[in-house]
Protein backbone atom coordinates (compact mmCIF):
# COMPACT_ATOMS: atom_id res chain seq x y z
CA UNK A 1 0.00 0.00 0.00
CA UNK A 2 1.21 3.70 -0.73
CA UNK A 3 1.56 6.43 1.88
CA UNK A 4 -1.00 9.22 1.02
CA UNK A 5 0.91 12.55 1.58
CA UNK A 6 -0.53 14.59 3.58
CA UNK A 7 -0.65 17.82 1.72
CA UNK A 8 -2.38 21.23 2.61
CA UNK A 9 -3.89 23.84 -0.15
CA UNK A 10 -4.06 28.07 0.28
CA UNK A 11 -4.22 30.75 -1.91
CA UNK A 12 -1.92 33.24 -1.82
CA UNK A 13 -2.64 36.90 -3.04
CA UNK A 14 -0.44 39.51 -3.51
CA UNK A 15 -1.46 43.10 -3.68
CA UNK A 16 1.10 45.01 -6.33
CA UNK A 17 0.53 47.98 -4.94
CA UNK A 18 2.36 47.33 -1.78
CA UNK A 19 6.36 47.29 -2.06
CA UNK A 20 6.79 44.21 0.24
CA UNK A 21 4.22 42.32 -2.04
CA UNK A 22 5.36 43.25 -4.98
CA UNK A 23 8.87 42.39 -4.06
CA UNK A 24 7.82 39.05 -2.94
CA UNK A 25 5.65 38.67 -6.43
CA UNK A 26 8.88 39.35 -8.24
CA UNK A 27 11.27 37.25 -6.52
CA UNK A 28 8.83 34.47 -7.72
CA UNK A 29 8.53 35.05 -10.60
CA UNK A 30 12.12 35.55 -11.55
CA UNK A 31 13.28 32.59 -9.34
CA UNK A 32 15.67 30.43 -10.59
CA UNK A 33 13.57 26.98 -11.02
CA UNK A 34 17.03 24.73 -11.52
CA UNK A 35 18.33 26.15 -7.43
CA UNK A 36 14.24 26.19 -6.14
CA UNK A 37 11.98 23.34 -6.23
CA UNK A 38 8.96 25.00 -6.86
CA UNK A 39 7.03 28.17 -5.27
CA UNK A 40 5.58 26.01 -2.64
CA UNK A 41 8.65 24.87 -1.49
CA UNK A 42 10.38 28.34 -1.77
CA UNK A 43 7.37 30.72 0.44
CA UNK A 44 7.51 27.40 2.59
CA UNK A 45 11.29 28.02 3.34
CA UNK A 46 11.02 31.83 3.31
CA UNK A 47 8.42 31.72 5.87
CA UNK A 48 9.64 29.12 7.87
CA UNK A 49 12.61 30.87 7.77
CA UNK A 50 10.90 34.50 9.03
CA UNK A 51 8.88 32.64 12.02
CA UNK A 52 12.00 31.18 13.31
CA UNK A 53 13.87 34.54 13.05
CA UNK A 54 10.72 36.26 15.08
CA UNK A 55 10.56 33.54 17.94
CA UNK A 56 14.52 34.07 18.28
CA UNK A 57 14.34 37.77 18.69
CA UNK A 58 11.47 37.38 20.59
CA UNK A 59 12.89 35.10 23.12
CA UNK A 60 16.75 36.93 22.80
CA UNK A 61 15.75 40.20 21.63
CA UNK A 62 19.72 40.98 21.43
CA UNK A 63 20.07 38.05 18.68
CA UNK A 64 19.97 40.78 15.87
CA UNK A 65 22.39 42.65 17.06
CA UNK A 66 24.82 40.09 18.19
CA UNK A 67 24.58 38.51 14.59
CA UNK A 68 25.33 42.55 13.36
CA UNK A 69 28.30 42.53 16.03
CA UNK A 70 29.70 39.26 14.67
CA UNK A 71 29.58 40.33 10.83
CA UNK A 72 31.59 43.29 12.20
CA UNK A 73 34.14 41.26 13.85
CA UNK A 74 34.25 39.63 10.83
CA UNK A 75 34.73 42.42 8.80
CA UNK A 76 37.79 43.53 11.06
CA UNK A 77 39.28 40.44 11.76
CA UNK A 78 39.59 40.27 7.26
CA UNK A 79 40.51 43.48 7.52
CA UNK A 80 43.50 43.18 9.71
CA UNK A 81 44.77 40.10 7.74
CA UNK A 82 44.94 41.57 4.76
CA UNK A 83 47.18 44.35 6.26
CA UNK A 84 49.44 41.60 7.82
CA UNK A 85 49.17 40.12 4.61
CA UNK A 86 50.89 42.41 2.47
CA UNK A 87 53.33 43.63 5.51
CA UNK A 88 54.67 40.29 7.07
CA UNK A 89 57.05 39.54 4.05
CA UNK A 90 58.77 43.10 4.11
CA UNK A 91 58.79 42.37 7.90
CA UNK A 92 60.09 39.21 7.74
CA UNK A 93 62.89 40.26 4.86
CA UNK A 94 63.92 43.10 7.29
CA UNK A 95 64.44 41.11 10.39
CA UNK A 96 66.68 38.71 8.29
CA UNK A 97 68.64 41.53 7.09
CA UNK A 98 69.16 42.56 10.24
CA UNK A 99 67.59 45.68 9.47
CA UNK A 100 64.28 45.33 12.50
CA UNK A 101 65.10 47.50 14.63
CA UNK A 102 64.03 50.44 11.91
CA UNK A 103 61.35 48.48 10.57
CA UNK A 104 58.30 49.15 12.69
CA UNK A 105 58.14 52.93 12.44
CA UNK A 106 58.67 51.90 8.57
CA UNK A 107 55.49 49.19 8.72
CA UNK A 108 53.46 52.03 10.84
CA UNK A 109 53.72 54.33 8.23
CA UNK A 110 53.35 51.42 5.58
CA UNK A 111 50.05 50.34 6.86
CA UNK A 112 48.82 54.22 6.91
CA UNK A 113 49.57 54.95 3.99
CA UNK A 114 48.26 51.63 2.17
CA UNK A 115 44.97 51.51 4.69
CA UNK A 116 42.00 51.54 1.42
CA UNK A 117 39.15 53.96 2.57
CA UNK A 118 36.87 52.08 0.57
CA UNK A 119 37.42 48.68 2.83
CA UNK A 120 35.59 51.01 6.06
CA UNK A 121 32.94 51.84 4.16
CA UNK A 122 32.30 48.00 3.40
CA UNK A 123 31.93 47.79 7.10
CA UNK A 124 28.51 47.09 8.66
CA UNK A 125 28.59 49.68 11.35
CA UNK A 126 24.39 50.02 11.83
CA UNK A 127 24.56 47.52 15.12
CA UNK A 128 26.64 50.32 17.29
CA UNK A 129 23.57 52.63 16.97
CA UNK A 130 20.85 50.35 17.66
Amino acid sequence: MSEVADIKNTCLRFNLDKPVHKKAWNYLQSMDKSQFKSYSHAVAVSVTDYFERHYRNQDDPYFENREREERFITQIIKSVEKSLEQTIPNFLTACLAGISRTYPVQAVESVAKSTDDTASEEIDYDFVGG
